[in-house]
């Protein structure tokens, strides 16, 4: 993560990475502990086989259950029948793993949280997508292929472009007629730098053997949470709670009343102590965990 604090990028990029207390806590065994003792939480659980043919629809938590708790022989058997195991906000359960996310977000200002992934040989958990945060993707045993293409929309975010509320079907047929931009075979030991948007494939279709990784995703703050930290302390000033009466939401009695709130918003955001507001919002920075971008 220093590395990437000189410059951030918007290419993907492999690193090699050397053994560290993160490979000494976070093994193979490990993840058969938390994927099927039935510790983690079944509501940070998803089971998947969209590399089927036909693809398969993700199962409902109600299949791998029992009594309501997580069941965690059942989590085996739709893994040995193929299916992707997905590990949810693994920083919110594993106090290990809650140290390394505070301390991404201590030397970026990014809130972040990690997933798990368990994909058997020849398996696919999620197909073609993208994502709205950066990616860390640390591979901890067997291999992944990842089928990358660039993005779609510059700076995706929870409420722009995300792939799951602009999908078009056509696209997969047009990402897999042309051919990936870049196939990277993720081996232990190698990290995966993926950025915002770019559009991804994972499968372990070439794999000989469970393959494991961790996807940390990265909550890169934008000018847009700046705005809001900035706009948000107008809520203190009388002006701006004062009530908008109904006649006013129409025709050119709203155009006028637009007028005026942004004349008072300038002049809001004119009148802050820009020093004071950026020690406040670097606290933020280090402490938020949920912003959704």
């Amino acid at each position: 993560m220093r590395d990437l604090l000189g410059s951030w990028p918007d290419e993907p990029h492999v690193y090699e990475r050397r053994a560290n207390e993160l490979d000494s806590h976070v093994t193979p065994q490990f993840f058969d502990l938390w994927a099927f003792s039935g510790c983690t939480p079944a509501e940070e659980i998803a089971v998947m086989n969209h590399g089927a043919n036909p693809p398969k629809p993700s199962i409902n938590p109600v299949g791998f259950k029992t009594n309501g708790r997580t069941d965690g022989l059942k989590l085996r058997r739709y893994h040995e029948a193929g299916y992707t195991i997905r590990l949810g906000n693994l920083q919110r359960v594993v106090p290990f793993l809650n140290s390394v996310s505070r301390q991404i977000q201590m030397e970026t200002g990014y809130s972040n949280y990690l997933h798990a992934f368990l994909t058997p040989p020849g398996g696919q958990g999620l197909r073609h997508h993208w994502d709205q945060q950066m990616a860390l993707i640390v591979q901890i045993s067997g291999t992944k292929t990842w089928e990358l293409w660039a993005p779609k929309f510059p700076s995706p975010m929870r409420n722009y472009a995300e792939s799951t509320r602009v999908w078009d079907e056509t696209w997969r047929h047009e990402w897999e007629s042309h051919g990936p931009d870049h196939t990277i075979e993720l081996e232990p030991g190698q990290t995966l730098l993926l950025p915002r948007g770019w559009v991804h494939n994972p499968h372990s279709r070439n794999a000989s053997e469970d393959s494991i990784h961790l996807t940390f995703a990265i909550r890169e703050r934008t000018h847009l949470w700046l705005a809001e930290k900035l706009t948000a302390k107008a809520i203190g000033r009388p002006e701006f709670r004062d009530l908008v009466i109904p006649p006013e939401l129409h025709g050119d009695d709203l155009s006028s009343r637009l007028e005026d709130t942004r004349r008072m918003l300038v002049r809001f955001l004119a009148s802050l102590d820009l020093s004071a507001e950026a020690e406040e919002i670097r606290l933020a920075a280090l402490s938020e965990l949920e912003y959704t971008t």
